[in-house]
């Protein structure tokens, strides 16, 4: 499901306009954005967690040439499916 399916789903369920669902998945996304970036965290209880994790500097090779290359760090988002999420699948 691509966020456009999404937005088209949020749409039925709630038997909006596909504008008013297009607001509401945005403003959720933007909802997790934010307590990502001030908590480092997102806890949805029964969905999962979103948490944001560091990476190490590390040495990596170019597939095509086999160099190696260095990776410098960053930071990325890692998520943890909650236990109902889990069952349904």
């Amino acid at each position: 499901m691509n966020k456009k399916e999404l937005i088209d789903a949020v749409a039925t369920d709630l038997a909006t306009s596909k504008l008013q669902a297009e607001n509401s998945v945005n403003s959720v996304l933007n909802a997790i954005k934010k307590g990502l970036t001030s908590d480092n965290q997102v806890q949805l209880v029964g969905f999962g967690t979103f948490v944001v994790r560091d990476r190490k500097a590390r040495t990596g090779r170019n597939p095509q040439t086999g160099q190696e290359i260095k990776i410098q760090a960053s930071r990325t988002v890692g998520f943890k499916a909650g236990k109902e999420l889990k069952e349904a699948l």
